[in-house]
């Protein structure tokens, strides 16, 4: 009986593999995130839209976030250095590595994501300063649809081997691209301070409910080598992160110039968003939230237009939208995007004033990159049956 159990359990585990494809151990979203995504059908994919995942201390990481977005804006507000936003914000993405149990842990986990950041920022400025053919739209599209690709790729593998928490490049390809374009970039050193200044207070903030508690706290949990077959699956992710996120890049392109959209990366961006997930269901299903809530958070930014509120409170709806971003990201990626997508807006246009042209490139974008990303996910499930089948006939 035993043994009967343990093979029908490899039966069910086989599966599973086949289901997600080769290089997707090294990604996961952990229970919270895929709790209501797995059941099959449309009731299934309906349910997902509105069940939340258990909490699990969500809004201490929400808060260290949003203080961690918003207190930096302030700064810049009140001394006016806008000019420096985008800056502090790819700097503050730290803070969202900051999801780990034990001081140590998350001191280790935020300063390996902040180093990975700031090489991906100063790369970014140097080719925004130095490479990119501002003056040509066309040839800077491709370039930074070329370089952002590359960098999609190798941030994954790194995030990977660094287990980085979330995995994948999302927030470094958004970083990266949005920098690179970037026509007229402020001074090197003025951007490095206020990056690495607010990498740092991102990382003070994780750290600060130690304070007091040195004895208790400050225990590591020594990791684990990785094993040559999540080794090998890191370097399939990251191939898949190259080919979806340049699939996506290139479409933007050729498909979002006739659509008069701009923003390609946003494309990009989405693209990956699939990548992310234990099984092929719940990868689609990323993709469609992400383009579900995305519509549904145009009304919060059409409501924003509508109103057009003053400065700083404009900086105050970035540090509440940051909030309830990461207080339900874990949760329910679809109610997560309702709040992303006025973040993203709103930051994008902070300086120059709110505008409904970013509210058409935001929604063409999304559903370029996330059909895109979601025809990588099914490509890859069904080549990751293929080279299992491969090896159940060579065995």
């Amino acid at each position: 009986m035993r043994g009967a159990a343990d093979k029908n359990g490899q039966r069910k585990a086989a599966g599973r593999r086949k289901a997600v494809g080769p290089w997707a151990q090294v990604v996961s979203l952990g229970k919270g995130g895929s709790v209501g995504l797995e059941q099959p059908g449309l009731r299934g994919a309906l349910k997902s839209l509105v069940t939340l995942g258990p909490a699990r201390n969500d809004h201490w990481i929400g808060l260290r976030t949003a203080l961690g977005i918003f207190l930096p804006l302030l700064v810049l507000m009140l001394v006016d250095r806008l000019d420096l936003m985008v800056f502090v914000v790819f700097g503050a993405f730290t803070g969202v590595y900051g999801r780990v149990d034990g001081y140590w842990n998350r001191l280790r986990m935020q300063v390996r994501s902040g180093l990975l950041f700031f090489a991906v920022i100063t790369l970014a400025l140097a080719a925004s300063t130095w490479w990119v053919a501002h003056d040509d739209p066309e040839l800077k599209s491709w370039q930074i649809v070329g370089a952002t690709t590359l960098v999609a790729g190798i941030c994954s593998v790194l995030a990977g081997l660094l287990r980085l928490r979330p995995a994948g490049s999302l927030f470094h390809i958004f970083a990266f691209a949005a920098i690179a374009s970037i026509p007229h970039p402020v001074p090197f050193a003025d951007a490095l301070i206020a990056t690495g200044a607010t990498m740092a207070l991102a990382v003070g903030i994780g750290a600060a409910g130690a304070v007091g508690q040195w004895a208790n706290v400050w225990q590591r949990t020594k990791l684990p080598p990785l094993s040559d077959n999540v080794k090998k699956a890191i370097w399939w992710e990251g191939l898949f992160h190259i080919l979806t996120a340049g699939a996506a890049g290139a479409l933007a392109n050729i498909v979002g110039s006739q659509l008069a959209a701009g923003h390609n990366y946003w494309a990009m961006v989405a693209a990956v968003v699939p990548l992310a997930g234990h099984t092929t269901r719940l990868r689609v299903r990323r993709g469609i939230h992400r383009v579900l809530g995305t519509l549904v958070g145009m009304i919060l930014m059409a409501a924003l237009i509508l109103i057009n509120p003053p400065l700083w409170v404009l900086v105050g709806c970035i540090g509440l939208f940051q909030f309830m971003t990461e207080v339900l990201v874990m949760r329910n990626y679809f109610f997560a995007q309702i709040f992303v997508t006025p973040l993203a807006l709103v930051g994008v246009t902070l300086v120059t004033g709110l505008s409904t042209a970013v509210m058409y490139d935001r929604i063409v974008e999304t559903v370029i990159g996330s059909l895109v990303g979601i025809i990588g996910v099914l490509a890859g499930s069904a080549f990751g049956r293929m080279l299992l089948r491969r090896r159940a006939e060579q065995a």
